[in-house]
């Protein structure tokens, strides 16, 4: 590409940052993702799981469900992820996931959503310049059945003092 573009950058979605955060924000997330046997059984072997309800279809179809579930840290990890963008793009760390509750199953074929409330945002005492975000997610299925929640707390930037990129 030759030559200067006189027309400036448009800013991309940065995430937020703890001064974008207000308790009582709910987000529906833009994204799903389909689950596949494949992500199910890999998963399974990367994390050693060798119970056969999720990777022996035979067994599994003996059982109440009929056929293999997905591995329910895979639905937690997916579901996760999905709140990324909205909740913990500008995060320093996660600090911890409380009250997870798996509400139905998961097979591979389903597309998984996110939403999140913001329940608590507040400074930090220790670390200035971040804080700490509490939400709860709900992970729901393609028919909008809740399969997981879980709240989770997230040390954030505040917008002032994030690395510069």
């Amino acid at each position: 590409m030759s030559g200067a573009d006189p027309r400036p950058a448009v800013p991309g979605w940065e995430g937020r940052y703890l001064d974008d955060f207000r308790v009582g924000d709910r987000y529906r997330h833009p994204h799903g993702r389909t689950i596949t046997q494949t992500d199910n059984t890999w998963f399974s072997l990367l994390t050693n799981n060798p119970h056969d309800l999720h990777s022996n279809a035979d067994y599994a179809s003996r059982t109440e469900f009929g056929r293999p579930l997905v591995v329910s840290t895979l639905v937690l990890a997916i579901v996760t992820g999905l709140s990324v963008p909205d909740v913990s793009q500008n995060a320093v760390a996660n600090l911890g996931w409380d009250q997870v509750r798996l509400t139905a199953p998961v097979f591979a074929g389903d597309t998984l959503y996110a939403e999140s409330e913001v329940l608590e945002v507040r400074p930090s005492q220790s670390r200035p310049g971040q804080g700490i975000v509490r939400v709860r997610t709900r992970g729901l299925n393609q028919e909008g059945t809740v399969v997981l929640e879980f709240e989770r707390a997230v040390l954030v930037y505040t917008r002032a003092a994030r690395p510069e990129a």
